[in-house]
């Protein structure tokens, strides 16, 4: 089974991102995020109402990272520290040395590889430092960037199940990509 410990909190860095857990500031850029529509059409989670929410949401991450839950990385421009997205391990599995992966990028910044760029250095350390021997992502069959994101890293695309979530009255599809760590090029 694998130990976790996310004290003190692993901050990583790529060629333009810095990932480093969030912080009560970073409140409005989670807001814009979250809030809006066209980030969150392929994640079934209520849109977040106010910047209140956005807080909230950052402390109840924090708080479940100081329990080794879930690892929730904030990823910021390296040049100006502005939060652009989000990457992180849910669903540990430690007795399973397993993890999901989920994430989300400002549209404004999408297009760019910073996606790619992200999801490579957490995935290293997954694999490198956590030791997972797999890393799994359920996303929706529509979100075709998110498909390319994975199938780029090395993900297989293992199954798609047929309405299987229920989210605002209506039944969703779902898409589920895996990792193993020999699968890493």
């Amino acid at each position: 089974m694998l130990t976790l410990n996310f004290t003190p909190f692993p901050v990583l860095t790529t060629p333009r991102l810095m990932l480093r857990q969030m912080v009560p500031a970073d409140a409005e850029d989670l807001f814009a995020m979250r809030s809006d529509p066209q980030v969150m059409q392929y994640i079934p989670r209520p849109l977040a109402t106010s910047v209140k929410d956005a807080a909230e949401h950052i402390e109840m991450m924090a708080g479940l990272i100081a329990k080794n839950e879930l690892l929730n990385w904030g990823m910021a421009l390296r040049d100006t520290n502005q939060l652009v997205g989000t990457i992180g391990f849910f669903r540990l599995q430690p007795e399973h040395f397993r993890a999901d992966v989920g994430y989300m990028l400002n549209p404004r910044w999408q297009g760019q590889g910073l996606m790619q760029e992200a999801v490579g250095a957490a995935l290293d350390y997954g694999f490198q430092t956590l030791r997972l021997h797999s890393v799994a992502a359920i996303i929706d069959p529509r979100n075709g960037a998110s498909a390319r994101v994975l199938e780029r890293s090395g993900f297989v695309r293992e199954g798609y199940f047929r309405e299987n979530e229920f989210f605002n009255g209506q039944f969703l599809d779902t898409v589920y990509y895996s990792l193993l760590e020999s699968g890493r090029s």
